[in-house]
C-alpha cells in the first residue's frame, strides 16, 4: 500500500527572523515613545497654590466650613488629582472646569445646586448663605 506524502511545511506558522538591529531599532522607538509620552504628561505647568487657611477672610473661611462638610469627602482641594470627583485646586484659575465648561460662578453654583455625573445635587442641603461662602472659597484654591 502506498503512503501518504507528508507536507514537509508546518502547519504552524513560520516565524520571521528580526536582526539584532532591526530589534535594537524598534527597543529605541518604543523607549522614545514612552519618553515622549512621559514628557508630555509630566511637563505640564505646576498649578497656582491656594491662599493659606490662615489668611481666609471670614466669609472664605465659612466656606472652607461648608466644603469640608459636603465637598471634602469626593474632593481634594489642594490637588487637580481626581479622588471620587475632579481636584478642585485652582477651578477658577483654569478657563474651563474638568467637564469643559466655562469656569465661573453660575456654572459651579449649578453643578452644586443640580449635580452632575455621579456628583449629587446639594441644593436641599446648603443655604444660599453657605452656597455663597462655599464659592468665596473655592476661589481660593
Amino acid at each position: 500500500m502506498p503512503r501518504a506524502r507528508r507536507s514537509t511545511r508546518s502547519s504552524r506558522p513560520s516565524r520571521q527572523r528580526i536582526s539584532y538591529h532591526q530589534s535594537l531599532t524598534d527597543f529605541r522607538k518604543l523607549i522614545a515613545g514612552a519618553l515622549a509620552i512621559f514628557a508630555l504628561t509630566a511637563c505640564r505647568p505646576p498649578l497656582p497654590p491656594s491662599k493659606p487657611l490662615s489668611e481666609l477672610t471670614p466669609q472664605e473661611a465659612a466656606g472652607h466650613q461648608v466644603y469640608a462638610a459636603h465637598c471634602a469627602r469626593c474632593h481634594y482641594a489642594n490637588s487637580d488629582r481626581s479622588l471620587h470627583g475632579p481636584g478642585l485646586q485652582a477651578l477658577y484659575k483654569q478657563k474651563y472646569l474638568p467637564s469643559g465648561a466655562p469656569a465661573n460662578d453660575d456654572r459651579v453654583t449649578a453643578v452644586i445646586l443640580h449635580g452632575r455625573n455621579m456628583m449629587p445635587a446639594f441644593g436641599n442641603n446648603i443655604d444660599e448663605q453657605q452656597l455663597d461662602d462655599l464659592l468665596a472659597y473655592l476661589h481660593t484654591l
